[in-house]
């Protein structure tokens, strides 16, 4: 079995490494794996960010959306204040911010020269492709006492609202997309500058005003999402129909007049009534693919991610882990959300528990690694389609209450080096961290999240015949490690008898042993150290007592 399991990952990891090296779209499938990345991993996998929560300024609300122009994080949502890191609500150095502030990506510090006021919620962010604008959409009217019904520009060099940029959405702003000249917006309105569309619209960059050729229309519901590629505007949201055809969740048009583009896709299934559907809450594209989330409504609706080709909606992969995915960050050659997934069997990971477990943030590979050979999704277009490979990293955001759907983190972006989160999760690996958090490459962060204490029990020893004591135990877990060296240790001595080197999950600990053929006469206690690749150790409790 051991042997099996090696030559397992040895596949996957070549695959991974040769993957990596073609075009997404003609990845090769490869045999799929379980969770093998980390901060360290092996040669021909990526490496994710640590576990480690940076010190981030925090809110008092909730985060629906960020944007990341170089080292600024934009951050819109719903929420009054904001205070530095490690400070508690109403502590020293809380300050007023109207559901729209912004912070340092890396030193996590709030900005003092981007100070806005939204009178009501935002709920996207986009910045503008050369970085000079952000965009936000949401349902304020007014942004610092002046008119802007529902999407406002601010200038990211001098943090100042740009007054000239003030179009008139007559309703809620979900979706932003923007070209240098044109930004593209989609929701729940019908009425852009006293006229007429139908949940999707285009003005002009500079005053606001209409782009009148472009009209498309989302028929029957939301539009939650917008992403460009080349000529193509890709649509995501809750709609059965986009121009008057069916379009089940995600389709393209076209970005000059609104007509529909092929796509030959079908990630998102057909919704069944009212409380049986499935949508996409979110689009990023990145070298010329799509990454799209979804949230499923009813038993087993799909709730994971998608990859397509951009250029025509052929689809990469679809993972099909159950539990809400809110955002989505591709970034090198990982894919990071943030969701409440708690049924990754799709993917060869974490099964389902009872009580049901969330896994609230989750990085997988970007190009496909194997085949789903788990039950479809209900009303699935798909089965045993391309997967990607669960990478080994797995942060524990807790649960909100603010706005008493009980989730953790509905937002998430980055700039490569760091990945940021936001949402309404009060703590973040159980220490204070409210609504906002970052994560860092291994190169800068501390690296002090270690294996887990909680799940390392005492080892048992049992006297064998020859004199031989065999030392049994069961493996634990680290958050951003998967491989941990098992330290064998002998009557209170802090110096090994023996390492062993394991690579194991939470949702599926092996078991170890380790014959001690040279302990002298006597009784003896062992106990095991576990370390992880940065150095961080635990040690176990000591064994029953045997005697040889």
């Amino acid at each position: 079995m051991r042997a099996l399991l090696r030559q397992r990952r040895t596949k996957v990891r070549a695959g991974l490494a040769a993957a990596a090296a073609l075009s997404l779209a003609g990845a090769a499938v490869m045999p799929a794996g379980p969770a093998a990345a980390d901060t360290d991993p092996p040669s021909g996998t990526p490496a994710t960010v640590s576990a480690d929560p940076l010190p981030t300024a925090q809110v008092n609300g909730v985060v629906w959306s960020m944007a990341t122009v170089g080292n600024t994080v934009y951050a819109t949502g719903s929420f009054t204040k904001a205070r530095p890191a490690g400070v508690a609500e109403g502590g020293a150095g809380e300050v007023a911010r109207g559901n729209i502030m912004a912070f340092d990506l890396t030193t996590g510090k709030l900005s003092t020269s981007f100070v806005h006021t939204l009178d009501g919620q935002g709920l996207r962010l986009m910045a503008s492709p050369d970085g000079s604008r952000v965009y936000v959409g949401g349902d304020f009217t007014k942004v610092d006492g002046k008119d802007h019904n529902h999407l406002a520009a601010f200038d990211t060099t001098t943090g100042a609202l740009i007054d000239s940029f003030a179009p008139n959405v007559h309703n809620r702003v979900r979706a932003i997309a923007a070209t240098d000249s044109t930004v593209y917006v989609g929701g729940n309105f019908f009425n852009v500058n006293g006229s007429g569309r139908t949940r999707l619209a285009a003005v002009k960059a500079s005053d606001g005003s209409n782009i009148g050729t472009w009209k498309p229309t989302a028929n029957d519901d939301e539009v939650y999402a917008l992403a460009l590629y080349g000529d193509r505007v890709i649509v995501g949201g809750k709609f059965q129909q986009l121009n008057g055809e069916k379009h089940v969740g995600v389709a393209a048009v076209s970005t000059t007049n609104g007509g529909t583009l092929p796509w030959s896709s079908k990630p998102v299934p057909t919704k069944l009534d009212s409380k049986h559907f499935s949508y996409v809450t979110d689009l990023r594209v990145d070298d010329g693919i799509v990454y799209g989330a979804a949230d499923g409504e009813g038993q087993h609706w799909y709730d994971g991610r998608f990859a397509a080709k951009a250029s025509d909606g052929d689809l990469v992969w679809l993972d099909n882990c159950y539990g809400a995915t809110y955002g989505i960050y591709p970034v090198a050659n990982e894919v990071y959300s943030v969701s409440h997934a708690h049924d990754c069997t799709s993917l060869g990971a974490f099964p389902d528990t009872s009580p049901q477990t969330n896994h609230r943030t989750l990085s997988e590979t970007k190009v496909a690694t194997g085949t789903d050979r788990t039950a479809p999704g209900s009303n699935s277009n798909y089965r045993n389609q391309p997967v990607p490979t669960l990478l080994h990293w797995f942060p524990k955001l807790a649960i909100g209450s603010f706005t008493k759907q009980y989730q953790a983190a509905w937002a998430i972006t980055g700039n490569g080096g760091y990945v940021a989160m936001g949402g309404e999760f009060p703590k973040v690996n159980g220490k204070a961290q409210a609504g906002l958090v970052r994560f860092a490459v291994k190169a800068s962060a501390p690296n002090k999240v270690g294996p887990d204490a909680a799940s390392l029990k005492a080892p048992t020893a049992s006297a064998r015949l020859g004199g031989t004591i065999r030392v049994s135990w069961k493996t634990t877990w680290d958050m951003d490690n998967a491989s941990l060296k098992y330290q064998v240790l002998r009557d209170g001595s802090t110096t090994p008898i023996a390492t062993l080197d394991k690579s194991a999950s939470f949702w599926n600990p092996a078991s170890l042993s380790y014959d001690d053929k040279s302990a002298p006469k006597g009784t003896h206690t062992y106990k095991v150290r576990v370390v992880d690749a940065s150095g961080n150790a635990v040690t176990s409790a000591a064994s029953n007592s045997v005697r040889r």
